[in-house]
């Protein structure tokens, strides 16, 4: 599904030093790490990219972003054995940045909805469109009813929920930053979406989902409306959105990377930006935090990124580890550092 370059094996060598390197440092206490191995041949730059493990290619997939010079509509993957790769599929969806992707076991497939046609800082339009990956090429679905057009700066915004069976989308925004807070249901078998109408939603807004395989529920912290960030903890059980109430909660945020570790059992909050604007001087966190079901635990490491929002953020099973890839780390300016978080 995809070829491995001749620098394969020194970019094996490089990732497998650095996880023995922090592995050998955590090894006493099994410590939670970041740990950034060296690596060539990265993706360029960018931030609003959404990234997701395909089981079916062994590998993560990533796809499109955005800086405020560039829009791409290009396809990587990434794992273990090969580092970073670009891929060159016969048919692609048009260049996007805030895409939602989710993998869908049922179908073998890797679902992409929305995003924006403009890069960042241009006012454009929203594609309203559904692609699905089959690990060689991208195909464009034509479901009879579809989600209005959105974009998320906060990737993903839509989830597989094991328990349903189906991919779950929530909220956004328009290209005028109208926000959304409509959940909608992907079913792969039928290539059809359908509006879900729980009797409890949360506010309006952008924001990360992830599945939280200890509990079977789709959740969420915060996210962002019209210059307002939140710092609540949201959990839809496939019926109705409820609003958690842990004991400890953490700062207000938007653009986080959020996602589940099989490892640990957890849920992995990192960074995000804790204001109102990308560019406007605002501050940018690199703290990570652990979900259990019911509260939120911030974990200490010896090094961490640099804060940074907009991030790409999954976990990795070809490294076992979190995987997090680029987004803004200051006005203006965008990074395509790589970094691994786990047990190292």
């Amino acid at each position: 599904m995809f070829s491995i370059g001749t620098r394969t094996g020194t970019i094996l060598r490089s990732i497998a030093a650095a996880l023995l390197s922090a592995g050998m440092a955590a090894a006493q206490t099994h410590s939670l790490e970041w740990v950034k191995p060296s690596l060539t041949g990265l993706p360029p730059a960018r931030c609003c990219t959404p990234l997701i493990y395909d089981p079916a290619m062994g590998a993560t997939l990533l796809f499109g972003g955005s800086t405020y010079g560039a829009l791409y509509g290009d396809t990587w993957t990434f794992s273990k054995t090969t580092g970073w790769v670009q891929l060159a599929p016969d048919v692609s969806p048009p260049p996007l940045q805030g895409a939602s992707m989710a993998y869908d076991p049922a179908t073998e497939t890797v679902v992409l909805f929305g995003g924006s046609l403009d890069r960042v800082g241009q006012s454009g339009t929203n594609s309203d469109a559904t692609w699905t990956w089959d690990g060689v090429t991208w195909t464009q679905q034509f479901p009879p009813v579809s989600p209005p057009a959105r974009s998320w700066n906060a990737t993903n915004g839509m989830v597989f929920d094991s328990h349903l069976g189906k991919v779950v989308l929530f909220g956004g925004a328009t290209e005028q930053f109208v926000m959304f807070n409509d959940t909608w249901e992907w079913d792969g078998s039928s290539k059809t979406w359908t509006q879900q109408f729980p009797a409890n939603s949360p506010s309006p807004r952008a924001a990360t989902l992830t599945y939280d395989e200890a509990t079977n529920e789709v959740m969420f912290f915060g996210g962002w409306t019209n210059g307002v960030d939140y710092n609540d903890t949201w959990t839809y059980n496939g019926v109705d959105w409820l609003e958690q109430q842990p004991a400890t909660v953490t700062q207000a945020r938007a653009d986080n990377g959020l996602a589940f570790d099989p490892i640990l059992k957890r849920v992995v909050l990192y960074g995000g930006l804790a204001g109102a604007c990308e560019d406007c001087g605002e501050g940018r966190l690199n703290d990570t935090w652990l979900w259990n079901g019911q509260n939120w635990t911030q974990v200490q490491t010896a090094a961490s990124p640099h804060p940074s929002s907009g991030v790409s953020f999954v976990f990795d099973e070809s490294t076992n580890t979190m995987l997090l890839f680029g987004g803004w780390v200051s006005d203006y300016q965008f990074t395509n550092a790589t970094w691994l978080f786990g047990i190292l």
